[in-house]
């Protein structure tokens, strides 16, 4: 068989929840960043900081550069949550492979996405809010960090799930273009990784001290 084109080799990327319990004395909730994307396919949705796996690099130092490179933050406790499987239009032209899959022509791209949970480094400023200070170190590709709890994402990721009719595809590559996945919208919406998260893995949640495949 003749090696494929690089444009149709599937990629790895690797999304982090970095877990930090609740500033308030009164919940036992924790919290992770989540940060709207720019300037790349998936624009204005929100997702996880992390990025691509580099030759030779093992998930755990994948997610402690990838975190400093794009929050500041130095993070330990490094473990593998779960994978999923992701086939998405980039909605951007030479960005993909230029093909058609499920009646949608466009430059699609397949990814498997390693979702890591890791914790602060103990020595790391908080903030007034009492969170860990997380720096916009990417200006170019996020718009800005936010500390937010697995009960949103579940909220925001269920309402357009729902509205974009996605359930008939709850443990398979999700197919969706990208311009469902846009943000003409008034609620959040999310990455399409994060999405198959919630479609793939159910019952599958970031939580301190567990990590779970």
């Amino acid at each position: 068989m003749s090696p494929l084109p690089a444009n149709q080799v599937p990629r790895l990327g690797v999304a982090v929840f970095i877990l930090h319990p609740s500033s308030d004395p009164d919940s036992r909730e924790t919290k992770f960043l989540l940060g709207q994307r720019l300037g790349s396919h998936g624009a204005g949705t929100w997702a996880l900081p992390g990025g691509h796996l580099e030759f030779g690099e093992s998930f755990e130092e994948c997610t402690i550069r990838e975190i400093k490179e794009e929050t500041g933050l130095d993070v330990q406790d490094v473990g593998l949550l779960t994978i999923t499987n992701d086939v998405m239009e980039s909605g951007v032209v030479g960005k993909g492979w230029d093909t058609q899959i499920e009646g949608i022509q466009g430059w699609w791209m397949h990814y498997g996405t390693i979702f890591m949970v890791a914790t602060v480094d103990p020595s790391t400023r908080l903030g007034s809010d009492g969170m860990p200070q997380a720096e916009l170190m990417e200006p170019d590709k996020c718009s800005g960090w936010e500390w937010v709890t697995w009960q949103q994402l579940v909220g925001w990721g269920e309402r357009q799930i729902r509205d974009e009719g996605l359930e008939e595809q709850a443990g398979r590559p999700l197919m969706i273009s990208a311009t469902q996945n846009g943000d003409n919208d008034l609620h959040p919406r999310l990455f399409i990784p994060m999405l198959n998260l919630l479609l793939q893995r159910p019952g599958v949640e970031p939580t301190l001290g567990r990590q779970a495949w």
